[in-house]
């Protein structure tokens, strides 16, 4: 593990050593303004879950109301009828075969993958290269769709996939530091909202063990869940 700046171990000086309040954490996380950038906010979630388990996977996404700050830049697959709309909807490149050949040749100058479903047959041969980057079209996370359009123009604006890790572990950006108050406990909230009900059927026990918020150069916040 790297070694702590002293600016990080001040700040963590500052912490409670108990989970406090949501809105006491979103507080302090914009009250670290040590950084010369405005940085983006994380939430992360530490589920009762077995990752090992198919059925107690936890993955989608969410467009939160208040938006993450941040635009993202989407590509799609899809046929030629489907061009014209999701190049108005934002995408930064369309196509199929052609854009098939340049992403399998290395290019990969983008945030998020869409597909419609009559093209996923010849998209799939990039599952080993968009796989292990999270950019492979899913219909479980929303990226594979026959509305090419509509999901070109949500993850363009700041729609958000998340899935868990092997630790059980789901975290996504819920906005920036400088986001008023109220907006980043409202897009926190509606993350959480989401991932209740996704809650797998078969998962026991306790489901959200533990939660914490964090800028990304500042430590970690523990929340009261």
């Amino acid at each position: 593990m790297g070694l702590k700046s002293k600016r990080y171990k001040k700040e963590s000086q500052q912490l409670s050593k108990e989970p406090v309040s949501l809105a006491e954490a979103v507080e302090k996380v914009k009250s670290f303004k040590s950084v010369k950038f405005d940085q983006s906010v994380e939430c992360v979630l530490h589920l009762g879950i077995n990752p090992k388990q198919a059925d107690q996977l936890v993955r989608g996404s969410i467009s939160l109301p208040h938006g993450i700050g941040k635009q993202k830049k989407v590509i799609a697959f899809c046929e030629d009828s489907d061009i014209e709309a999701a190049q108005a909807a934002g995408a930064i490149e369309v196509g199929c075969d052609e854009l098939i050949k340049k992403v399998s040749g290395g290019w990969m100058d983008f945030d998020v993958a869409i597909a419609s479903p009559k093209v996923m047959s010849r998209v799939g041969k990039l599952g080993r290269v968009l796989g292990p980057q999270g950019k492979m079209p899913s219909p479980k996370n929303g990226t594979v769709t026959a509305d090419v359009a509509n999901a070109v123009a949500e993850f363009a604006a700041g729609k958000v996939e998340f899935r868990n890790d092997a630790g059980g572990n789901v975290h996504i950006v819920v906005g920036k530091q400088s986001f008023e108050t109220e907006k980043l406990i409202g897009n926190i909230e509606a993350f959480l909202s989401h991932i209740k009900k996704v809650k797998p059927a078969t998962a026991k026990g306790t489901y959200i063990k533990k939660m914490c918020i964090s800028a990304t150069m500042s430590p970690g916040i523990t929340v009261s869940v």
